[in-house]
Formats: C-alpha cells, structure tokens, sequence
C-alpha cells in the first residue's frame, strides 16, 4: 500500500528532485504547454526517456528551488532560469542534441478542434468542395458569408474561405461550422520557448543555424567592418586590401594623366593609345583557356581508353583462370 505524502513532503521531494536535475544535466528546453494533455505529456516523456527528463510544476515552486540551490550552490548561472518561468511551462533537462531534442518534442503535436473563445494560432481556411450536409444547413454558411451552392442535394462551397484569421478570437459561429465540416484546424504540443546552456539563455531559432548561416552572418559582419573602415579611413585587416587596391589605382591615375611612368604604367598607357589591343589580349587569353580545356578533355579521354583496356585484358585472361 502506497504511502500518502503530505503536501509539505511533496514540495519536499519535488525540491530534491529538481536540484538533482539540475547538478546532473547542464542544458534545458524551457517549453510552453498550453493546451497539452496529460495522456500527451506521457507520450512527450516516453519518447525522450533514456536521454532526456522532463518536469512540469509550479512556477513559483521552481522559482524558489532554483532560487535556493543557486545560493547553495554559488552557481549564479541558474538564476537565469528565474524570468524564463512564466507562464505555463515546464523544463526539459537533457544531454543530447539540443536541436535533435527539439524536433523529437515538436512530433508529438495532436489536432484540436476549434473551441469557442480560444485565440487562434494559426488562420483557418475553410477549401473549396462538397460539404455533404443538407440544404437546411446553409444558414451556417450565410451568417459566415461563405459563397455556396446546392449540388446533388448537398451543400457545396465555391471558394476558399478565410474564415479565422491569427491572433482572432473563435466566434461560436466559427466553432460551430468546423464542427459540422469535421475540420479540426489547430494541432497543439510542448513549443520551445527558450534554451538554456550552461548558464546562457538564448532563443531556440539559433539551434536551427546551419553552417552555411554562419558563414553568411561572418561574411556579413566582415562587410560591414570593412566598409566602416574605408569611410573613416582606419586601417583594419579587413579593409587593408581594399586600401591597397584604392592607393595604386590612385597612383595609376596620377601616372596616365602625367609624365610620371613605371613599368606596369607603360602597359596601361599602351592600351589606352591603341584600345584595339584589348580585344588581341581577350582572344588570346580565350584561345589559352580553351586549349587548356582541350589538354585536360584529352588526358581524360586517354584515361578512359587505358582503363577500358585494362577491363578488356582482365576479362580475356579470366577466360584461363581454374
């Protein structure tokens, strides 16, 4: 026969259970679970068991265990925790992959009919088609001002209509409608609303930068160095090769307005004499890359030839192997 906890033992043994959790795990999903069952939050939790722990509780419970184990332990880094209780969330501690764990926990969404009342997460479109109700239902459609016309004795809806939009409340209307048509448009699950990692805090859209994203930000933000580096004039390895290229061609357009001359000048002025030879350079340098291209066709043709007749004597002997 199991014992029953009074509600101080409770508090008690919650208190224990999320400070080991917090001296075993060093990364935390911080989720919002408005609309989650508990049959849903059973499955989320099977689903994670064997590298992931998952705790719901009383805001200012956890506030005040994380509070308390922070001064015991000297560990500043989880009061960070503190403005990320809020609302109807709960805590996922885990030493996986932060991004893998995510999109486990985003697979066990369940659809949901809209309830009357509820804001609405998403627009609701109502699609075009047969309804199969009766024509005594098209008071419905009316009152919504869905265009409709009778086919074959049943209701049929001529156009797609947007009959919820973001952020609207459910009218009793609406409600009504989606019932009848059997569209059940929200689907509801625990949403990372926050990650914590060793004592940072930051927003679950970065565990979704891929390596590519990086380097465009770093491309980005070295741009942005080098072209506030240039306007103010204040050399940084950023913008010292833009530097460098500004200063000769500065110096070259001394030399071609003027007497002043230098070797790589001289060719510079010689093509500005006769713009003629610009069009020579670029055939000629045509005619380079073709014949390279020709040079590397024919190594690789060869190769294939040898490798064809390597398979075509390996094949002759084999006919004497035993």
């Amino acid at each position: 026969m199991a014992v029953k906890l009074t509600k101080t033992q409770k508090k008690v043994a919650y208190d224990q259970k999320l400070c080991k959790y917090l001296d075993l795990y060093n990364q935390i999903l911080i989720v919002n679970a408005d609309n989650v069952g508990s049959t849903q939050l059973q499955n989320v939790r099977k689903g994670l068991r064997g590298e992931s722990v998952v705790l719901m509780g009383k805001n200012t419970m956890m506030k005040r265990s994380v509070r308390i184990h922070a001064e015991n332990t000297g560990n500043d880094g989880f009061l960070s925790l503190i403005p990320l209780l809020v609302g109807n969330v709960g805590l996922i501690f885990t030493k996986g992959d932060l991004k893998e764990i995510k999109e486990e926990v985003a697979k066990y969404k369940i659809g949901a009919p809209a309830r009357v009342g509820l804001v609405a997460p998403v627009d609701v479109i109502v699609p075009p088609g047969n309804t199969g109700l009766d024509p005594s239902q098209t008071s419905f459609f009316q009152v919504l001002n869905i265009p409709t016309k009778i086919n074959r004795g049943t209701v049929e809806i001529v156009t797609p209509v947007e009959l919820i939009k973001k952020g609207e409340k459910v009218g009793s209307s609406e409600a009504a409608l989606l019932a009848k048509l059997g569209i059940r448009p929200f689907s509801y699950g625990l949403i990372v609303v926050s990650v914590y990692d060793n004592g940072s805090v930051f927003s679950p859209a970065v565990l979704d930068l891929t390596e590519d994203d990086l380097v465009e930000k770093f491309a980005t933000g070295v741009s942005m160095v080098t072209t506030l580096s240039l306007a103010a004039s204040y050399p940084t390895l950023a913008a010292a090769p833009h530097m460098f290229i500004n200063a000769y061609k500065n110096v070259l357009a001394v030399a071609v307005e003027s007497e002043y001359s230098y070797p790589q000048a001289e060719q510079v002025k010689e093509y500005l004499k006769d713009p003629s030879k610009f069009a020579v350079a670029t055939a000629t340098a045509a005619e380079s890359a073709a014949s390279q291209g020709d040079v590397v066709d024919t190594n690789q043709d060869k190769k294939e030839e040898a490798a064809e007749e390597s398979e075509e004597e390996e094949a002759l002997f084999g006919l004497f192997d035993d």
